[in-house]
């Protein structure tokens, strides 16, 4: 008897784990190198949701007008004028430019977290922090190595 009753177990959970298969896959997040010369460290954080350190981007005394780009893909992700100095040591912006990007919830380091991944590739940018100095209340905590400045003509 007790053999049966798991037998149906196993076989009712990978019935019922089939038919969601393919919701999974059609929901699940696509990510794609476009960009064949990205870094191995621009690839690390970009595809494995990795983080370089603080106080390192080239992007963080940035002043100039102009947009700021996916480094992957080049789709346009925030104005200049959204960015300003959070102090945290990463490039933090405002608002991110309509259909930007989407969202997941990161739980990782044992917080809740919402994360931001590039609408276009996919690829991973940082986090969003609902403390920021602005009328949006947001912080976009970018990491520099996924972002390429273009300056405004």
């Amino acid at each position: 008897m007790y053999k049966k009753r798991n037998f149906i177990k196993i076989v009712s959970l990978s019935f019922f784990s089939l038919l969601l298969a393919p919701y999974k896959f059609a929901f699940s997040e696509i990510k794609k190198i476009i960009n064949k010369n990205l870094t191995k460290k621009q690839k690390e954080i970009m595809f494995n949701e990795g983080t370089e350190r603080a106080f390192t981007s080239k992007l963080l005394n940035e002043k100039r007008k102009g947009f700021y780009l996916c480094a992957n893909c080049g789709a346009k992700l925030f104005s200049s004028e959204a960015k300003f100095d959070s102090g945290t040591g990463w490039p933090s912006f405002s608002e991110a430019l309509p259909g930007a990007f989407k969202t997941k919830i990161d739980y990782s380091f044992g917080m809740k977290r919402i994360e931001y991944h590039c609408a276009n590739c996919g690829a991973h940018h940082g986090h969003v922090f609902l403390d920021g100095p602005t009328a949006t209340g947001k912080r976009f905590c970018n990491n520099g190595l996924c972002l390429l400045f273009v300056p405004e003509t």
